[in-house]
């Protein structure tokens, strides 16, 4: 695993430029993400939206963008559609959600017939570069998926150990978190974990390595597992932590983030390309690794 995210934007400059779709892109923040990691980046872009205004903001930022990279499109919703044609089509490796709300994308981005879906769930991926640890670490799911089922965990699992296969991360080791390691009735997620890494040692879910249920303390450190007797291959060397439900993987996202001094970088995957899916209110870092980091796995 990469320790940090420079080394995984380093590890672009050896590879072809990727085409970043963005959807709805008439709007200044996005179009500031977009330009300032075409200049870092080995990266092309298509920008569907609304022309006029695409062209007028990129002059306000003092970019000349060539008129062959905008596919217009009279509003949000068209603006969505024509982008996941392009993605369908072959014309772009990753897709970037700009001024359109989530709901709007994913509609065609989902839909059987003309979408990019893949053959399971779609999911959130986190990955955190934190201080305190000596590599990047992700967690899923976060952002997309309340309360997932079993079935849904093994697909936001499967959805991660792609990704990072993608990333060039062979046999990643996961945590299927929980609070205690005793497996309980009473605590669904203690149930899915036993099963899920159960599952793993049956090559199941692909090249990964699966302990659960596992507590935060025991995947991360090595002295609280000596003092609990617990032996394992995933204790002080985590890559991926699979969050019991969207609340356990959101607070840890970020407490780590606001306490912890995390940056973090993410995408929706499980869809035929990692889909760029970042707020407004993000920082502009955050919009740059994450663009980073789904170009990496794009295509």
């Amino acid at each position: 695993m990469y320790k940090n995210f420079k080394e995984l934007r380093d590890s672009l400059s050896a590879t072809e430029p990727k085409t970043l779709v963005v959807a709805a892109a008439h709007d200044e923040h996005t179009l500031e993400a977009v330009f300032s990691a075409a200049e870092t980046l080995p990266m092309k872009y298509i920008l569907v939206g609304e022309r006029d205004k695409i062209l007028e903001i990129s002059k306000k930022l003092g970019k000349d963008v060539p008129e062959d990279v905008i596919v217009d499109a009279k509003d949000n919703h068209e603006a969505a559609v024509k982008s996941v044609e392009l993605i369908r089509n072959g014309k772009g490796n990753v897709l970037m959600k700009g001024i359109v709300d989530t709901g709007v994308l994913l509609k065609p981005v989902l839909d059987r017939e003309t979408g990019i879906r893949g053959s399971g769930t779609m999911s959130h991926v986190a990955v955190l570069e934190v201080p305190a640890y000596h590599k990047l670490v992700a967690i899923t799911d976060a952002a997309m998926l309340p309360h997932p089922t079993f079935e849904q965990k093994v697909d936001i699992l499967k959805n991660a150990v792609e990704f990072f296969s993608k990333l060039g991360i062979k046999k990643p080791k996961i945590s299927a978190l929980a609070a205690v390691e005793t497996v309980s009735e009473k605590m669904p997620e203690t149930v899915h974990a036993q099963k899920l890494m159960e599952m793993c040692k049956n090559g199941e879910l692909g090249d990964c390595h699966v302990e659960g249920p596992l507590s935060f303390d025991l995947s991360v450190s090595e002295e609280t597992a000596k003092i609990k007797k617990y032996s394992g291959t995933v204790t002080g060397d985590v890559d991926i932590f699979l969050a019991p439900e969207i609340t356990a993987g959101n607070v840890l996202t970020k407490g780590l983030m606001y306490w912890g001094g995390a940056k973090m970088a993410g995408g929706v995957v499980g869809a035929k390309v990692p889909i760029v899916l970042v707020s407004r209110g993000s920082s502009a870092e955050e919009k740059l690794l994450s663009i980073a980091l789904c170009l990496k796995a794009g295509g």
